[in-house]
């Protein structure tokens, strides 16, 4: 009898460019894919609606693409540590491949899947890096120590020659009727819906869901006359749709990061201008800084619990809980921070340079907790990713890997550097729409034309004043 192969899918959710389906392929046309929902992520406090639905969408269209290959996606619902050895056993599987991930719940469950594979005899692979260009440990500093400061982690890493994307598998070999029954008797169920698991999210997705419309979007991104060819300089306008929105699905592997990059690569080979060449290379280095957080969180994962720097691990934050509910709603006072907090819980999507404007007016402004703040991006953010979010909020609470730790935004200067004629403000704060432009960028509105608007609930300079001294106390 040919050999029977299952493959675990997690963030990896497509059939083309995956290293460890790859592999798999390789050994059998037997290849079953298998999803596992995990209470021990649906069922945490950090959970987004947006992101369970995105998750099920490209879940649906995997289950599609596997029936064209020839081959299927079971589903299973439980925690892996006891469904995935137990399905193995059932089907009398031959072994059981997956690729590996840098966060540390991933890390722990995966070394507990691989005692109860032991324990029951089963082989396993489990030695492939999927969701990286370069593995942690493949890029390291002269004395060989990990990076903790991203430039040179970017000169390192992008001279490092690249692996090519690699081809979807076919002729893939469906389970036997026998062997179905088998598998539902080992758990297997239908895929339920977002809503069946207990999450409801209505509002749409910067990206469709799976492998086809991440594809659709990359093409469209790298294309001619794209958003790419001027990314350096429209990203940071939050108003125009200058950047690539394939967050959530190179967090859900729905593409592939090999080519992802190998269609960058493809641009600027395309492109005879200098100047599209820097655009393209700032792309890069945006996709570079998501790798430098993952290889970070792997060398470091005491950084999902806390801060990386000493003058933040006893802090002594203000933590006002009504200013903090205050940012999570959108009604301090302050347009281009009540915009972004709108956009992110009306389409659990923020705009990059609006993501560091808000963090650094609830760290630096109101003096709230990072990880309050970390903690409600999780809970709304389709794109959510534990390494990135982190990497991020820390970076502007001054408690991260940052060669300049003390950076403070001015929310009216930021507004009037990116968003100069208001249009990303009257976009998400619509009851200021009719004031004048000055007014929404610097904040400085009329008590008699603010409605319903509320005035800023603190003053930043007398804030950022309070949050340097208290930051100063505690460098010593």
């Amino acid at each position: 009898m040919a050999e029977l192969v299952l493959f675990w899918h997690r963030r990896d959710l497509r059939l083309g460019d995956n290293v460890g389906l790859a592999a798999a392929r390789d050994r059998t046309p037997h290849l079953i894919g298998v999803f596992c929902l995990d209470p021990g992520i649906l069922g945490g406090d950090a959970v987004a609606p947006a992101r369970v639905a995105y998750m099920v969408g490209c879940l649906v269209a995997l289950q599609q693409s596997y029936a064209k290959a020839g081959g299927q996606l079971l589903i299973l619902q439980g925690k892996p540590q006891e469904k995935i050895p137990a399905l193995a056993k059932a089907l009398k599987a031959d072994a059981v491949y997956w690729n590996r991930d840098v966060e540390p719940y991933s890390r722990q469950r995966d070394t507990e899947v691989v005692d109860a594979l032991k324990e029951s005899g089963l082989e396993f692979r489990t030695t492939f890096w999927d969701q990286l260009l370069h593995e942690p440990g493949e890029i390291r500093t002269g004395a060989g120590d990990p990076y903790t400061v991203y430039t040179p982690f970017w000169r390192n890493w992008v001279k490092r020659s690249k692996a090519a994307p690699l081809p979807a598998p076919q002729g893939l070999k469906a389970l036997s009727r026998q062997q179905m029954t088998a598998a539902q008797t080992a758990g297997c169920i239908d895929l339920p819906t977002a809503e069946d698991l207990g999450f409801v999210w209505t509002n749409g997705f910067p990206v469709e869901p799976g492998e086809p419309g991440a594809l659709e979007r990359l093409e469209e991104f790298c294309s001619g006359n794209s958003a790419l060819t001027t990314y350096d300089e429209q990203r940071n306008f939050p108003f125009v749709d200058g950047t690539s929105r394939l967050s959530a699905a190179l967090n859900f592997g729905a593409v592939g990061i090999r080519t992802v990059w190998a269609a960058a690569e493809a641009a600027y080979g395309r492109s005879r201008s200098d100047e599209t060449h820097n655009n393209i290379q700032t792309w890069q280095q945006e996709l570079a800084w998501r790798e430098f957080y993952q290889h970070v969180m792997y060398f470091f994962p005491e950084l999902a619990d806390g801060p990386y720097r000493d003058p933040l691990k006893d802090f002594p934050w203000v933590n006002n809980e009504d200013h903090f509910a205050a940012w999570c709603e959108g009604r301090t006072g302050y347009p281009i921070v009540d915009a972004a907090m709108r956009q992110l819980n009306e389409i659990g999507w923020m705009h990059n340079r609006c993501r560091m404007i808000v963090a650094s007016f609830l760290t630096k402004d109101l003096i709230v907790n990072w990880q309050w703040g970390e903690k409600y991006f999780m809970q709304h953010l389709v794109d959510g990713d534990l390494s990135a979010n982190n990497g991020g909020w820390q970076w502007s609470a001054s408690s991260g890997m940052d060669p300049k730790p003390l950076r403070i935004f001015n929310p009216a200067s930021q507004a009037q550097k990116f968003d100069a004629e208001a249009e990303y403000i009257r976009q998400w704060v619509p009851e200021l729409r009719s004031l004048d432009t000055e007014a929404l960028v610097t904040g400085k509105i009329a008590e008699g034309d603010r409605g319903d608007y509320p005035a800023p609930i603190v003053d930043h300079k007398l804030q950022q004043a309070l949050f340097k001294e208290k930051y100063k106390a505690q460098k010593g």
